[in-house]
């Protein structure tokens, strides 16, 4: 007689464990700063799915680096304690994990058609509060921000309805509360 396999419990899937991982990062705004965060996930083959920068404080001369990553999580805890670790660093944070956090994205999306189509893409902005921020007789441009999971609806939605283009900001977050990083 055949012997049953052990229960499928046991199986590990690495993929099933990766969590998201939203970086908040103030560093100095200074060259090269960006540069050696980026190179330590390069490095290190960690992706980026998501990347902003710019300066939040003009006096203290500092700027905030928010990426999205996924990994275990103890390759979250390294990549947080080898960014901590770099020379322009002030603060990692993890706004999944260490403090509760807010993300938001903006999108543009191009959607070209006429007739029903058009009309059909024009209520949707209306459900999505997507602003149309060009027209032509052909197309439409819309301006939909929100979480990345409200851009992504609207996208997939916006494609058989012909949607041409796309450009996103990439997320951008900020811890709840009273704290400030």
């Amino acid at each position: 007689m055949a012997q049953q396999p052990a229960s499928a419990y046991f199986l590990v899937d690495k993929h099933a464990r990766d969590t998201k991982a939203t970086l908040s990062i103030l560093v100095d705004n200074e060259v090269g700063a960006l540069a050696r965060v980026v190179g330590l996930f390069a490095a290190r083959g960690y992706n980026i799915e998501s990347l902003t920068v710019a300066e939040t404080d003009h006096q203290k001369h500092t700027s905030r680096i928010t990426i999205v990553t996924r990994g275990s999580a103890d390759m979250i805890e390294q990549i947080k304690a080898q960014i901590g670790r770099l020379v322009p660093v002030h603060k990692v944070v993890d706004l999944n994990l260490d403090k509760s956090g807010v993300e938001r994205e903006m999108a543009l999306l191009k959607v070209v058609g006429a007739g029903d189509l058009r009309a059909e893409a024009l209520r949707l902005s209306k459900v999505f509060r997507a602003r149309v921020i060009d027209i032509t007789h052909t197309s439409f441009t819309f301006e939909v921000t929100g979480s990345p999971v409200k851009i992504e609806a609207f996208i997939e939605l916006m494609m058989p309805l012909g949607m041409v283009e796309v450009s996103r900001t990439g997320v951008v977050a900020i811890s709840r509360g009273i704290e400030a990083m």
